[in-house]
């Protein structure tokens, strides 16, 4: 049995950050959970990953048993957090995996103290250039030629608001719906860690601050409606394992080659098949072997 101990620590910003721990050796790897998510849906991995590294998976702000004492503005305040936890754990080198929005995380960490960052693995990772959020059109479905570009925009959602409301309602029916269409449309994970996971989902408490975020969010060259390129990307020096499952129906193609052209040569594209926005539960051995093989490359 691996011993996995969720512990909690207080950071300078006032916040708590909730976080799982499994010893290793002396490579640490940090993974990053996406949206309602959070470490806990890292479990198998954090099981199973090879026991050369030392594993931490953070809960962000407002999700797992970490605090949501001031709400974020935008990504980069979790890179911040996620700053100040390094620290207070005396972390100076480290792998970052970002999953789904923890991609964004992690990618707006490695261009915010680039020497820290040895390597980033992006799975299933929102692009780039954010994950854009446009208004509905008459027959409820987004209309593609009107970009959201404010936090109310979001709000408005009919999507936004059915999402919330699922979650204060503890309705995990609603949930394990959504989650049976969007992201385990492949395997299932077994029926306990499934109970687990929903549980856990509902415990997320900024849906709508976190829907801003990901559309405002933009470390690319290139300006869109709802915000102007920063060029961070451009500050990363990692080398980057970008991973997408070709029947992930959360990430689309378009935002997976948005990454690869934005990264440029330090990106590794990886299309792993029969995979969807989850494929820790569609091909955990391949995910791992994936995962190990670039790690551990010199």
């Amino acid at each position: 049995m691996v011993d996995i101990a969720l512990k909690s620590i207080e950071l300078p910003n006032g916040e708590t950050m909730g976080y799982r721990e499994r010893a290793g050796g002396d490579e640490i790897v940090l993974l990053v959970h996406g949206n309602m998510n959070s470490s806990k849906h890292w479990d198998v991995v954090i099981e199973n990953l090879d026991s050369a590294f030392k594993v931490f998976a953070v809960d962000l702000r407002g999700f797992g048993i970490s605090t949501y004492h001031r709400p974020i503005e935008d990504l980069t305040d979790y890179s911040r957090d996620l700053k100040m936890f390094t620290e207070a754990l005396g972390l100076s080198s480290f792998h970052l995996v970002g999953w789904s929005t923890g991609g964004g995380v992690v990618m707006q960490y490695a261009a915010d103290y680039p020497e820290q960052v040895k390597k980033l693995i992006l799975l299933a990772s929102m692009s780039t250039r954010g994950y854009p959020f446009y208004y509905d059109n008459e027959q409820g479905l987004p209309d593609l030629g009107l970009r959201i570009t404010t936090r109310e925009g979001i709000e408005q959602l009919a999507r936004t608001q059915m999402v919330s409301a699922a979650a204060v309602n503890r309705d995990k029916a609603f949930m394990k719906s959504l989650f049976d269409f969007a992201v385990y449309n492949g395997n299932k994970p077994d029926p306990e860690r499934y109970e687990e996971y929903l549980d856990d989902i509902l415990t997320q408490r900024n849906l709508a601050d976190i829907y801003h975020g990901l559309n405002i969010f933009n470390i690319s060259s290139i300006d869109n409606e709802a915000a102007k390129g920063t060029r961070a990307a451009d500050r990363i020096q990692a080398s980057a394992l970008v991973i997408r499952g070709n029947n992930d129906l959360v990430i689309t193609e378009q935002m997976f080659q948005e990454i690869l052209e934005d990264l440029g040569e330090r990106a590794r594209p990886v299309l792993m098949d029969n995979c969807g926005h989850s494929p820790l539960i569609d091909n955990l051995p391949l995910l791992l072997q994936h995962m190990t093989d670039f790690l551990k490359e010199q």
